[in-house]
């Protein structure tokens, strides 16, 4: 629990950065520590599973950059039906694909660490998820609210 919190103040502490690359690696560092904690890796076989983990994560990301990148230049609203199919059908490619990868890897990582921390690693990734979507709106609102309380107090001086 105390790691979990280390865990949280990191995230809050990359959180006030925005998105420059010092909060990136921050955030990073607080994954890290979350599923090596949550997987409780020996040191051999953190040894193993970080380089894995590593390229997986890279290549899970290039496949989301492709179909970002394919998104930008798309307008639902003025392609044609045709150009529509094609999207959504390349949606389900990149679905196929991360699929595939994701069962990949998950041989590669089995030869590393036990079904229970594969399951474990699954559970960490969508808690780290949820709680760095959780700071994110919590900062929002806070800003937001620091904006509204500027706001009055420049409306009281006038």
């Amino acid at each position: 629990m105390k790691k979990l919190l280390i865990i949280m103040l990191m995230i809050a502490s990359a959180m006030a950065y925005a998105q420059s690359p010092e909060a990136m690696k921050k955030i990073e560092a607080a994954k890290i520590a979350l599923i090596t904690e949550r997987l409780e890796l020996s040191p051999q076989q953190a040894e193993k599973f970080w380089p894995i983990y590593r390229e997986f994560g890279n290549k899970r990301l290039e496949i989301r950059r492709e179909f970002d990148q394919a998104r930008k230049t798309f307008d639902s609203n003025k392609a044609t039906e045709e150009e529509n199919k094609k999207m959504l059908e390349m949606a389900n490619q990149v679905k196929e694909r991360q699929l595939k990868l994701e069962r990949a890897y998950s041989e590669r990582i089995l030869n590393v660490i036990t079904t229970r921390q594969l399951n474990n690693l699954r559970k960490a990734e969508n808690d780290f998820k949820e709680m760095l979507l959780k700071r994110i709106r919590a900062e929002q609102m806070k800003r937001q609210k620091q904006r509204r309380n500027d706001g009055r107090l420049n409306d009281r001086r006038n």
